[in-house]
């Protein structure tokens, strides 16, 4: 896959990496993305998404911006204010990376739109509630894609990557059940700090160049743990759990 003139000054910084490097940039130009979500880590991982030169970027979404999503979904502007979401983000990458194509799913992931996962190389989950999580845990490893999934609240963060066929959990081996209603807030009600979301999102995407490029470790079977309060990060090995049904599914004939 050729690159134009103008790709190659755009994207010297990654190509003069040896761990990238020329057919690393092939690999990411010919890459598909789904993102689940273009909210506060959704935004900063499309942004680095396309300005890594992923070739596709797809964006499951079906709600509009609005000005209380400023704070910290920074893929949108105040001009922006009531448009939907994916339509928002379309323009955003446009301006970013001409050379990115960016799909808009303007649909709310459901067991009926679940399998857009399996069209796209990986995903990477930027959801806000457990039972989305769950859903694209078990559609991800159904399809056999790579998840990259992170999650934020108040001051902390946390991110990893599942790919249980190939050995490691998946994310209900570590999180077997939601849980209980009420006893983990929403952003809403407990607040978020905006620059986390920025942290927590460029993570994901750098974890995505790493899986496309085969560059470093991903965070496989790993749980890393951000606290920007403290400034203080701890990285957890996980352990695949026998009696996971999503991990069993897997195993069935």
């Amino acid at each position: 896959m050729a690159f134009a003139p103008e790709e190659l000054d755009r994207y010297a910084r990654h190509i003069v990496l040896h761990e990238i490097g020329g057919p690393g940039q092939q690999k990411l130009k010919a890459a598909t993305v789904l993102v689940i979500g273009a909210g506060g880590l959704g935004s900063p991982a499309i942004q680095y998404l396309a300005a890594a030169g992923v070739g596709k970027i797809g964006v499951v979404d079906d709600d509009e911006v609005s000005l209380s999503n400023l704070q910290r979904q920074v893929l949108h502007s105040t001009q922006d204010v009531g448009r939907p979401k994916t339509e928002s983000a379309a323009n955003a990458v446009s301006r970013i990376n001409p050379h990115v194509n960016l799909v808009g799913h303007a649909t709310r992931l459901t067991e009926d739109t679940a399998n857009l996962i399996s069209e796209y190389d990986l995903v990477l989950d930027g959801c806000d509630n457990f039972p989305t999580r769950y859903l694209v845990n078990r559609a991800a490893a159904a399809a056999r894609r790579p998840l990259v999934s992170a999650a934020i609240g108040r001051w902390d963060g946390q991110i990893s990557v599942f790919r249980p066929w190939a050995g490691g959990p998946c994310y209900q081996c570590v999180f077997p059940e939601a849980p209980a209603e009420g006893l983990v807030p929403a952003c809403a009600e407990a607040g978020v700090l905006g620059a986390l979301a920025g942290v927590m999102g460029a993570m994901q995407a750098a974890e995505a160049v790493k899986i496309i490029t085969g560059a470093g470790e991903p965070l496989d079977g790993r749980l890393m743990m951000y606290d920007a309060l403290g400034a203080t990060a701890r990285t957890f090995r996980m352990e695949k759990r026998a009696d996971c049904p999503v991990c069993s599914a897997l195993d069935s004939p």
